[in-house]
């Protein structure tokens, strides 16, 4: 197994698009630092000494929003409340709202661009099994004494590891370059999480860590649907096209649905986003970890017999 998927990444970076898909994660970072530090040095952070009457001011909106919207949306119901919990616990602690950029901050920004960590192995999923289709080389891959499920499982575990390097890349270097640029706060001020009726403080930086971790799983689950497409239907393009559509839309729709139908909750994009679960905010009031995660389980094994089980009974001459 370790050959094959050492044969599997030889082939992934021999291809020029595989570095620019790198190259792109640490330039869209660099980019991102470079304009946080110019508008830091352009327009110096100050602490604010009115926070607390800004602070109620918001916290008056919020629950004035909270009574015009949230008895009639459950998920701007569960946003407003989670906005007056931890404005309330700021004010009754003395804790004053972070003010400039440091180095945590910069990572946690660094999340916007998971998104393209998503694409990147979107791409390598769906082209990894329908390549081999397209240009003829499945023939003298089979013809080796390998089960196919075995060489199918490879292809598998190349694009998670693919997926999980580019996830770390992201992660590292934008710690590095927010280290370098903006160092620690001075004054590191938790972040406050909002659970079961209650806020609670953690450290940033492990909440990041445990951020990053869980939204590997939305990954994961995308990419095991592109490289499903590209089993079955042996069309790399097809498998990116749907895969990149519902990646786009798919979290934007079950939202919409979510705020009017309780079944929403069984699609698969209501599920991705574990993250909700560490501030105590699902999409749908009554979902819980376990809930989720039963649900990723009954897609992921779904995805795989089709890939498997498509895979292993085709006739390859055809």
């Amino acid at each position: 197994m370790k050959n094959l998927i050492t044969n599997e990444f030889v082939k992934i970076f021999s291809r020029a698009g595989t570095y620019v898909m790198v190259g792109m994660i640490v330039i869209l970072v660099m980019g991102m630092a470079g304009l946080a530090k110019y508008e830091e040095y352009d327009n110096p952070p100050k602490e604010n000494p009115q926070w607390k009457t800004e602070l109620q001011k918001q916290l008056v909106n919020d629950r004035a929003a909270l009574d015009d919207f949230g008895m009639t949306n459950a998920n701007l119901r569960a946003f407003y409340e989670r906005e007056i919990a931890i404005k309330e616990y700021r004010l009754k602690k003395d804790m004053a709202p972070p003010v400039g950029t440091h180095v945590w901050s910069f990572v946690n920004n660094s999340q916007n661009f998971i998104s393209f960590v998503g694409l990147f192995t979107i791409v390598i999923a769906a082209g990894i099994v329908s390549s081999e289709f397209s240009w003829g080389t499945v023939k003298l891959l089979l013809i080796r004494p390998i089960s196919r499920p075995k060489i199918l499982l490879s292809k598998y575990l190349t694009v998670l590891l693919f997926g999980l390097g580019l996830l770390a890349l992201l992660f590292v270097f934008s710690f590095l370059a927010g280290l370098i640029l903006f160092g620690f706060s001075d004054s590191p001020s938790p972040h406050l999480v909002f659970s079961d009726g209650h806020v609670y403080e953690r450290s940033m930086g492990l909440q990041l860590i445990a951020e990053y971790l869980l939204s590997s799983i939305d990954v994961l689950m995308v990419a095991t649907m592109a490289f499903m497409i590209s089993a079955v239907f042996r069309n790399s393009s097809l498998a990116i096209g749907i895969s990149l559509f519902l990646l786009l839309t798919g979290g934007t729709l079950t939202m919409l649905l979510a705020g009017k139908f309780e079944w929403a909750k069984y699609f698969l994009f209501a599920n991705t986003d574990l993250t909700v679960y560490l501030d105590g905010t699902p999409l749908i009031s009554g979902m819980t970890l376990g809930f989720s995660i039963t649900m990723l389980v009954i897609y992921f094994t779904l995805f795989q017999f089709f890939a498997f089980w498509v895979f292993s009974k085709r006739d390859v001459a055809a």
